[in-house]
């Protein structure tokens, strides 16, 4: 995938969409994610100046962020944030499908990365699994069942247009429509 990024263009932060993030709730339970993220694009100089600050009212000023450069086609070393710096880093060891933030006062986060490209409701559930306490999947399973999962709605859907092609009747155990049996029952005029 080729993804071109124009650096030329004037970016307009005001006009930013508001970061779509799910975070864990404050609990006891220490799970393997403190929530997920779904960026609008790959482009980690758009995205982060939203993220962070969204970040920065709920758990603190964020001053560094690593990812895996496998899933971002730039990933800058310095990303300027409400008249500050937030310091990247990439780590190919890193799971692909999480983002890690870290303050020097309040300590460590890791989130679930969605694929811009997801489909909304995979976004969602993929959201929710991710803010859930105490949990023990990581962010690769998480994707990994959602790639189950969205299969399985594909066969969903297939199964339930066959149903209606064949005019959704019940069939009896011996393969013939329910309510028209060759055998004779009482009541049908068999005798």
């Amino acid at each position: 995938m080729t993804t071109i990024l124009d650096r030329t263009a004037p970016r307009d932060l005001a006009a930013a969409p508001p970061a779509r993030l799910s975070l864990t709730p404050k609990t006891a339970l220490a799970g393997q994610l403190d929530g997920a993220w779904w960026p609008y694009s790959r482009d980690l100089e758009t995205e982060l100046p939203a993220l962070a600050s969204v970040l920065d009212e709920t758990w603190g000023r964020i001053t560094r962020v690593s990812v895996n450069p496998g899933r971002w086609p730039v990933v800058p070393h310095t990303v300027a944030v409400a008249g500050r710096v937030l310091h990247v880093g990439w780590f190919t060891e890193q799971d692909p499908d999480k983002l890690i933030l870290l303050s020097y006062t309040v300590g460590r986060w890791d989130l679930l990365v969605i694929p811009p490209e997801t489909e909304p409701a995979a976004a969602a559930r993929l959201m929710a699994a991710a803010a859930i306490p105490g949990s023990t999947l990581t962010a690769g399973a998480l994707m990994a069942n959602e790639s189950v999962i969205g299969r399985g709605g594909r066969d969903t859907r297939r199964r339930e247009a066959t149903w209606e092609d064949e005019g959704g009747t019940c069939m009896s155990p011996f393969g013939s429509p329910m309510g028209r049996s060759p055998l004779p029952l009482p009541g049908n005029g068999g005798r």
